[in-house]
Parts: C-alpha cells; sequence; structure tokens
C-alpha cells in the first residue's frame, strides 16, 4: 500500500523570482517568464507552482518551498540596490529540511563567482588570471601585470557588467585608462583613484584580474547548460568593453540556437566530455547537484595550429540564466525529473 501511494504522488516543484505583492497575488503558472519551463515540467509529469520571494514575505515564500519537492530560483546576486544574503540563507533553511534547490547557495559559491575563473585556470578554458584577496594586494600586484597588456579586473560577485572593467596601461602616462563594462567610453585614472573605486570589492568578496582576450570583438559564445549536458548556445557581438566605435557600431543581439547548431559542436563536445568532469572535480561538485540551468560565456582565445578556435571561460552564470534558447525548457525539465527521481 505504502509503495502504490508512493508511486502515485506527483512531484512538485517551485519555480522562485523575485518580486512584490502584486506579483506575488497575480503569479500563475501560464504568466511571466516561465511558462515554458511549467509547460516543459508538466509533459514530464512535474507540477510547477510559481513562488515569488521578497524579503517583506519571506516567511509566506518559505512555507510555499518547504511544501514543494524541489525549486528552482531565478534570483539576480544584485538587483534594485539588494543582494541575496537573505534569500540564501532561507535557501540553505529549506534544502536542509530536504527540499531539492537548484541552484543551491553553496554551489553558486564554488561556480557561479568570478573567483571560478581563477580556481579552474588550469583546465583547457583558462587563462592568464590572479586573484586578490585584499585591496593591498591587488596595489601591490597590478602595475606589474599591467606592464605586459591589459587586463579585465572583476569584482567576484555581479551581474549586467557591474564591477567589471578594462584596464591599461598609457604608453606616455602614469595614468591608466579605465573602461567600465557598463559605460561607452574610457577614463583616464590614476592607479590610485582606480583602486579606491575597487576597495568595497573587498567588502566581502575578493577581485579577478584576467588577461584582456583581444579577439573580444569578434564576439561571445554563450553555453547553456542543463546540469552537465549541453542545452543550447548563443552568439553576440558585445559592446561591453570594446574601445573601439566600428567594432561597437557591429554589436547586437544575442541569437540563439540547439545544442545541435554544427558551428558549436567542438565546443559542446568539450563541455560535456572534457571539461564537465575537471569541473566538477576541481570544485568538488556532485554531478546531481550542478544547477538545473547554467550557462558559461565564452571569448575566442588564439587560433591553435589546426586552424580552430580556442575558448576562454569569461564568466559562468549560474543565478538567474534567463533568457535561454528555446529547447532549453525542456532539458530543464529532464535534468529536474532525474534529480527527484534520487529522492525516491
Amino acid at each position: 500500500m505504502d509503495n502504490e501511494e508512493h508511486s502515485s504522488h506527483r512531484r512538485t516543484v517551485a519555480i522562485l523570482s523575485r518580486g512584490d505583492a502584486a506579483a506575488r497575488r497575480d503569479a500563475t503558472p501560464k504568466s511571466g517568464r516561465f511558462v515554458d519551463v511549467f509547460e516543459a515540467l508538466a509533459a514530464v509529469g512535474i507540477d510547477g507552482r510559481p513562488v515569488i520571494y521578497d524579503e517583506s514575505f519571506a516567511d509566506a515564500a518559505r512555507e510555499q518551498l518547504l511544501s514543494a519537492d524541489g525549486v528552482l530560483v531565478w534570483v539576480n546576486p544584485i538587483q534594485d540596490g539588494r543582494n541575496r544574503a537573505g534569500l540564501d540563507a532561507l535557501l540553505r533553511d529549506v534544502a536542509a529540511q530536504g527540499v531539492w534547490v537548484s541552484a543551491h547557495p553553496d554551489v553558486i559559491l564554488k561556480m557561479g563567482t568570478k573567483e571560478v575563473l581563477y580556481r579552474t585556470r588550469s583546465m583547457g578554458w583558462g587563462s592568464d588570471t590572479a586573484l586578490y584577496q585584499t585591496a593591498a594586494a591587488m596595489r601591490a600586484e597590478l602595475p606589474a601585470r599591467l606592464a605586459s597588456g591589459p587586463r579585465v579586473i572583476k569584482r567576484n560577485r555581479g551581474n549586467g557588467g557591474q564591477g567589471v572593467w578594462k584596464v591599461e596601461k598609457l604608453p606616455t602616462s602614469s595614468m591608466i585608462s579605465v573602461l567600465d563594462a557598463t559605460k561607452d567610453t574610457p577614463e583616464e585614472l590614476t592607479l590610485d583613484d582606480f583602486l579606491r573605486r575597487c576597495a568595497e570589492y573587498f567588502e566581502n568578496g575578493s577581485v579577478v584580474d584576467q588577461a584582456f582576450q583581444p579577439r573580444l570583438g569578434e564576439g561571445v559564445v554563450r553555453c547553456y547548460m542543463a546540469g552537465d549536458r549541453c542545452a543550447g548556445f548563443g552568439h553576440h557581438k558585445v559592446k561591453a568593453l570594446i574601445d573601439s566605435p566600428a567594432a561597437r557600431a557591429e554589436a547586437g543581439p544575442r541569437l540563439y540556437s540547439s545544442n545541435a547548431d554544427p558551428r558549436f559542436q567542438r565546443l559542446r563536445r568539450l563541455m560535456e566530455e572534457e571539461w564537465m568532469p575537471q569541473l566538477t572535480l576541481l570544485l568538488d561538485i556532485a554531478r546531481g547537484d550542478l544547477p538545473a540551468i547554467w550557462d558559461a560565456d565564452f571569448m575566442l582565445g588564439p587560433v591553435q595550429a589546426d586552424g580552430s578556435d580556442s575558448y576562454v571561460l569569461g564568466e559562468i552564470n549560474v543565478s538567474s540564466v534567463h533568457p535561454y534558447p528555446a529547447e532549453a525548457p525542456a532539458e530543464i525539465a529532464r535534468r529536474v525529473a532525474d534529480r527527484l527521481q534520487l529522492k525516491l
């Protein structure tokens, strides 16, 4: 009898996003950004429930999550001046009580911050990367690195280009050229002035320093992953950190394609067969704990001897991956079903 009741139990997954009281009142599986995910979950026999989160009604959201088997989370690290500190504590609490959380805050800290660029620098996607734990270390080490070429400075946690800078030594001046990823034109600053701008990044985090990739203007490839399987691609020419007005004029929207896109099959193979085993080993993440949806942004590195492109990791996005290719929701649902099966 117990087995019959257990097998007939329909699994439930909450889809959590940030919003106000009105959004919470009006949320349904047939409205909002995640209709396609709700539909994909239903297709594999999982009931999806929208949960809207705000610090002002966190307790009510917590009760909703505790009544679900799992939760998929779409909340940015920084949004409208708020961070995820309260939400992450809530998610750790419900996870400790048996609810599967994707992505779990501890997994985000391992792979969804800029520090992952430093921790995985020995992998095939790695590049010349340094990590500064203190402002004093950055002051001491950055000038020597600038002497060899432009660098990209990234705060450990952020989104939308916040806290990302291209920094370059000026050849005929003691000043440096600094280009904010969210701005169009660079500034000339003293190193001390730039360091003061970065001081707040060390209050609760670190700073990553990565060599600038000269082929950035050729575009960025975003590889979407559902767990350890590729769920599609996005490609676009970017404006961020591009100095040339002509190159900036070529920037356009990200264009999405399926995981069968012939342009990126080598990248897919590298991700699924080589880099995922290495990543999970280096970061001590069980494969089943990889996020149900995440992405990795790749710049083109040096052309290899056989004429093929190399890829340099620029960022991993975990906290709030949206939008994504049309094929991704089905991949998300499959990974969710696989993961919930482990709870039976």
